[in-house]
């Protein structure tokens, strides 16, 4: 790894003492984690999947055929409905694109009721066939919008300008992502489903997508080393923090109808749940903090050589402090953007604001955003401490055994121009 350092000191190799020290580090971390990966790797699982009573096809609509709502149902007591919108009702006529009737127009009557899609001749659907006819007598149900050409394009664009922008750095980005999706899907999903406690199986999870993901988009670099081993001590604390901050407000994690579902069905641990979401959710901008200190230090260092530790880490600190600033922001946002539909439910109920505060529904992401933000304040002094360190340790072993350390190179200054005197 050391020969990979591309920014180590003078010689554009990191120091055997910094080397050895990054490596007694980042190889155990390395090893445990592929190890438990191995250990957690879930199998086959026991449950039988349980046969879907329809299958989905896809079809185009060719007409569409609108008729007058019912009069919705009034029931005493409750807010009056507002005016239906004639759009919903009535039927459609799909041309099938997919099954064993494909290319043949079937009816179907269009959903009506609150929150349901309007659909329009020339739209690409997915409809529901089953042997048994569905209400109205029709064997197919129009169910949704067929939105598989569209994602792609909006993927191909969002690849598109990654690599554009990013160039090699983006496309080893774009493979990072994939790699992160990989472990969600293939490892942590399963794993989880397969009855593995929660937590266990994040942190593990988290370790991986780190070390693949950072070392794939960054290189092997001393930079890297030194954000990864931030990283870690930062989730470390993270994952203590979410334990003791979910036990002390005694959360269950079961907030919302999929939680208790996976609670009754298949036995998951709500507690457990929510504590691994806090980790693989400040995973995603722990590493970002890690890696923009570490590299700031390493410009710093770069820039300034006859800066020690203090100077470079008080520089780099002041530069952590902005950018923390910044994203302590963005995460409650996202949060509360993620909790939009909640929040306006909980306010049409007139709760006062500390019950609305103290329950279970807000207080989970109270505590999910406040854990989060801890260890990205955590990261900063971790991760640039570090990276200072190494940088002021490796300048010192580049020197000469009793020699002292090699001060900063002056500029070179050009010769004195002086005046010429004119001849008498």
């Amino acid at each position: 790894m050391g020969a990979g350092h591309a920014h180590g000191t003078a010689g554009g190799r990191a120091p055997r003492g910094v080397r050895g020290a990054v490596l007694a580090v980042i190889v155990p971390v390395a090893v445990a984690t592929l190890a438990a990966v191995l250990w957690l790797w879930p199998d086959a699982p026991d449950v039988p999947e349980t046969q879907a009573p329809y299958t989905k096809v896809t079809g185009t609509i060719a007409g569409v055929d609108l008729k007058p709502c019912p009069k919705p149902v009034e029931v005493p007591g409750a807010a009056e409905a507002g005016p239906t919108d004639p759009r919903r009702c009535g039927t459609a006529r799909v041309r099938l694109t997919s099954g064993s009737m494909a290319g043949q127009v079937v009816t179907s009557p269009l959903p009506s009721g609150p929150g349901t899609a309007v659909f329009k001749a020339g739209e690409k659907v997915v409809m529901l066939h089953t042997d048994q006819a569905f209400e109205g007598g029709s064997p197919y149900q129009l169910s949704d919008h067929d939105r598989s050409n569209p994602l792609w394009l909006v993927a191909a664009a969002f690849a598109l300008a990654v690599v554009a922008f990013g160039r090699l750095r983006g496309l080893t980005a774009l493979l990072g992502l994939a790699v992160t999706f990989a472990l969600l899907l293939k490892f942590l999903i399963p794993a989880i489903l397969a009855g593995e406690p929660p937590l266990p199986v994040a942190i593990v999870c988290a370790s991986a997508i780190m070390l693949t993901v950072l070392y794939l988009t960054h290189g092997f670099t001393l930079p890297t080393s030194i954000a990864v081993i931030g990283t870690v001590a930062s989730l470390t604390l993270t994952g203590v923090l979410a334990v003791l901050a979910i036990r002390l407000t005694h959360l269950s994690g079961i907030t919302d109808e999929a939680s208790l579902n996976l609670d009754l069905s298949r036995g998951i641990n709500g507690q457990g749940l929510l504590m691994a979401s806090v980790i693989i959710g400040a995973l995603g901008v722990l590493d970002d903090v890690t890696v923009t200190q570490a590299a700031t230090v390493t410009e710093l260092a770069n820039a300034n050589p006859a800066y020690g530790f203090g100077r470079l880490y008080k520089a780099a600190a002041r530069v952590g402090r902005a950018h923390i600033a910044s994203v302590i922001n963005t995460v409650i946002l996202a949060y509360a953007g993620a909790s939009l539909p909640l929040l306006l439910l909980l306010s049409i109920g007139r709760q006062p604001l500390g019950e609305v505060l103290t329950g279970p529904a807000v207080a989970t992401e109270i505590v999910r955003s406040a854990v989060g933000t801890l260890g990205l304040i955590a990261a900063v002094p971790i991760t640039t401490a570090l990276a200072a360190l190494a940088r002021s340790r490796g300048r010192d072993e580049d020197a000469e055994p009793g020699e002292p350390r090699r001060p900063a190179p002056q500029p070179e200054l050009p010769p004195p121009s002086w005046p010429r005197t004119p001849a008498p």
